[in-house]
């Protein structure tokens, strides 16, 4: 059986993610993402209202043109969570496609939500929800099938999937942390990515993240960066000011630690801002997460402000606003709060928590540095790099490459520069670029079997 590989989108950067797998007459296409720094640095870009053709062009989402040169008929479109990296760009390309979006719950309630607010494309995909454990089979031959593993980031129900085919099997290693002490789900699934290393044929090809692959040792476990949260809560209980926490939407187990440790220190959380609405009601309706009835979440700038002016006047120090713009973004709660453009008033001594880190992006760490700026220029003292990554370090990926001793390593998820560390890691372990490390970009085909 054939198999091909299409490298379309995040082979040259860390954004607009898409790649498709060939086996025989089947292809499954993995991702369909936005390039969110290629949308920031223009004013005003509504892009649920743009062209697919527009967005191509800007950089945002990936050109999936190549597509044509795929001699198969695309039988899923599988996004591996819900970051908009990885499904942004569903609502601009997925309709070319006649096929259905498979994913789990969570992913898929993200996409549908997408969907529903796209202004320029109909996009009438059957969306299928599928869970981590499962398995589906692909096309008409019945030598394909489709298995999601479950894996742990900084969002919940994140996998990786797998192609079973006859040449063995190939793994989309992105995005993931080896996490064995999550704070709300499961730990990794490293025992099934072992079975994988040595059913039948073994690993075929292994797409693999790139994005920490240069940084030694391990990405420590989100219980890491709760106890460190829950350090930097505790140590500013007593203080009778404002405390204002910002982190990443998406980032549910990090929300509902926010959220936790405010109760802990006397403090009435509420979530602020569109995206932190979106999040965190969507994980709380599907049951994901258990977040107290009496928390208050508020999307819409007339109810934000409303909350605003209630927690000024009931007193800053009995609340806890959760709000977004840790990155800076010039839309964001917290960069409107350091502009002076909302009720809540900054004073002097109150504090702000990063639970985040900044996107190692020129766009993103120069919104930051302004957004810090302004904040400070109030009076307010910064806490910062609360956080743990979502991706995995040097000893994740000797540990993945072991676990399923691939034939092929294709690194992704960078650039050619952000690539380098993970060849040398590669080639350490007895592969050698250009034979069995395939570094390519944008738009290239890898015929791994003819």
């Amino acid at each position: 059986m054939e198999i091909e590989i299409a490298t379309i989108g995040g082979y040259e950067e860390v954004g607009r993610q898409m790649t498709a797998v060939r086996a025989g007459d089947d292809v499954v296409v993995f991702d369909m993402g936005l390039n969110l720094s290629q949308v920031l640095i223009h004013d005003n870009v509504e892009t649920e209202k743009m062209h697919s053709l527009d967005l191509i062009d800007m950089g945002a989402i990936p050109d999936d043109r190549v597509m044509s040169d795929l001699e198969g008929d695309v039988q899923a479109i599988v996004p591996t969570h819900g970051h908009l990296d990885h499904i942004g760009a569903i609502s601009k390309l997925a309709h070319r496609y006649d096929a259905p979006v498979v994913a789990t719950p969570f992913t898929i309630e993200l996409v549908k939500q997408q969907i529903e607010g796209e202004n320029k494309f109909n996009v009438n995909n059957d969306l299928v929800k599928m869970e981590a454990g499962e398995t589906m089979s692909i096309g008409d031959s019945g030598n394909v099938e489709l298995e999601f593993v479950h894996v742990t980031h900084s969002i919940i129900d994140a996998i990786n999937p797998v192609v079973h085919t006859p040449e063995g099997a190939v793994v989309y290693g992105l995005d993931k942390r080896m996490d064995h002490s999550p704070v709300l789900e499961d730990p990794i699934d490293m025992k099934r990515f072992r079975e994988i290393g040595r059913e039948g044929n073994g690993v075929l090809a292994y797409i693999e993240d790139c994005t920490n692959a240069g940084r030694k040792g391990r990405t420590p476990s989100e219980s890491v960066a709760r106890r460190h949260l829950k350090d930097v809560m505790t140590s500013v209980e007593d203080y009778d000011g404002g405390i204002v926490a910002t982190t990443f939407s998406s980032h549910i187990s990090r929300v509902s630690s926010l959220v936790e440790f405010a109760k802990d220190i006397g403090r009435q959380p509420v979530l602020l801002g569109r995206s932190m609405e979106k999040y965190s009601g969507t994980a709380e309706r599907l049951g994901f997460v258990d977040l107290p009835d009496d928390l208050g979440m508020y999307g819409h700038r007339k109810s934000v402000d409303r909350t605003f002016k209630r927690i000024m006047k009931e007193g800053k120090e009995n609340y806890l606003p959760i709000v977004t713009g840790h990155q800076g973004e010039p839309r964001a709660m917290l960069t409107r709060m350091g502009r002076g453009e909302t009720p809540y008033e900054i004073d002097d001594g109150d504090k702000v928590i990063f639970s985040a880190r900044v996107i190692p992006e020129p766009t993103n760490e120069g919104q930051r540095y302004q957004s810090e700026r302004l904040l400070r220029m109030q009076g307010a003292r910064i806490y910062d790099e609360i956080h743990v990554s979502g991706h995995l370090r040097e000893e994740g990926h000797y540990e993945m490459l072991q676990a399923l001793q691939p034939q092929h390593v294709i690194p992704a998820h960078q650039n050619l520069k952000g690539f380098a560390p993970y060849v040398d890691l590669a080639e350490s372990q007895g592969y050698a670029l250009g034979r069995d490390v395939h570094v390519t970009r944008n738009g290239n085909m890898i015929q791994l079997v003819e």
